[in-house]
């Protein structure tokens, strides 16, 4: 039995569904998955959404997308990170619907379908000012001068904002009004758009006017925000725990780990957990970051190896082997979230979850 768990609050997410769904409205939510679900465990966090409301999935790779066929799932997936040629036969076998995000793609996807009985449904990806994955102002103009490929039909219409957390609201903004000029050229040129979506977590808490026909949340669903959204009524799902496997006593003096990084400066208590960087505990939290053990926050002493780290627990005289070790969650009023891991490591949720290791099993929970 593995020592280190994963603990995933299913009744987290759907509050968290909730919130999305409480201010959107109507419009459809495309929830995101992709990297395992941000390292909670794609398969279970996907069918919980899709019951608690969510209308669509979002992922970012075909192998992503085959998953949650292989598991039996059978709601709407949009790829979102693009496909390659040989991807084409798989993505039609599997009914994923694919983003475009350049000319060459669309070409591509028209000429590579297999025959079907009705056009393969995809989503064109525009580029508002993220400047990585989507059509230009210009090529999509220039698209709408051109034949649409028959074996396609355009179901939705998708760009991605870059600064939606951003303290200041210009950039998102100006993203909005040139999302909207794009779709206003569209329409005048005859290309019917049913689905058009930019909103992330983000813009969904900030800005309203991005909800457009479908939002696309993904950080908030596990609990999380980033930027001046504080107020949002969110829950951490996930909690990482593990076991203190040896307790060891040394003196003043002692280099702890490799390269001797930490030396004791008094006789201390040291506590050995079973788990380091291979299970995606960051090398970066070496000498920096804290975990708790007996409802304290003490901290983690020498270099993290690979599957083992050193913590200082000479504040508690009766810390035994076995005892509990909280490295993301509560324990008792004390409570270290992601968002603090981000920082004692100069990142940000969204790597610290996603860094998770898939080697550790995951436990679902119910409230």
């Amino acid at each position: 039995m593995n020592s280190t768990v994963v603990e995933i609050s299913l009744s987290a997410l759907r509050h968290n569904l909730r919130q999305v769904a409480g201010r959107v409205g109507t419009v459809s939510i495309i929830a995101v998955v992709k990297a395992n679900a941000y390292g909670h465990g794609v398969v279970p966090v996907a069918r919980t959404l899709l019951e608690a409301g969510a209308h669509q999935l979002g992922v970012a790779t075909l192998a992503e997308g085959q998953e949650l066929r292989q598991a039996g799932i059978t709601a709407p997936i949009l790829v979102l990170s693009g496909i390659f040629p040989e991807d084409m036969s798989l993505l039609q076998e599997l009914n994923l619907t694919p983003v475009l995000p350049s000319r060459d793609a669309l070409l591509m996807a028209g000429r590579r379908g297999t025959p079907r009985s009705a056009p393969l449904p995809v989503h064109l990806k525009v580029d508002t000012g993220m400047s990585r994955l989507g059509l230009t102002r210009e090529e999509f103009l220039d698209l709408l001068r051109s034949d649409w490929p028959p074996t396609l039909r355009l179901e939705g219409l998708m760009s991605h904002l870059a600064s939606a957390d951003a303290r200041e609201a210009e950039s998102a903004e100006a993203q909005l009004a040139r999302f909207r000029d794009l779709l206003d050229a569209a329409k005048a040129a005859g290309l019917a758009v049913p689905a058009a979506h930019i909103a992330n977590s983000a813009a969904i808490l900030r800005f309203p006017a991005s909800y457009f026909d479908c939002v696309r949340p993904g950080l908030m669903l596990y609990g999380y925000v980033n930027g001046p959204t504080a107020a949002a009524d969110l829950r951490p799902a996930l909690s990482w725990k593990t076991r203190i496997m040896q307790v060891k006593r040394v003196g003043a003096g002692q280099p702890v780990s490799y390269g001797g990084t930490f030396v004791t400066s008094r006789p201390s208590t040291l506590a050995i957990l079973p788990v380091g960087y291979a299970d995606g505990y960051s090398r970066a939290l070496s000498n920096r970051g804290r975990v708790l053990v007996g409802g304290r926050a003490v901290p983690i002493v020498g270099r993290i190896c690979m599957d083992l780290t050193v913590i200082d627990a000479s504040v508690l005289p009766d810390v035994r082997p076995g005892d509990e070790a909280v490295l993301l969650g509560r324990q008792g009023a004390a409570a270290i979230t992601a968002d603090d891991l981000a920082a004692w490591q100069d990142t940000i949720s969204y790597e610290v979850l996603c860094q998770i290791s898939p080697r550790l099993p995951r436990v679902y929970l119910e409230d």
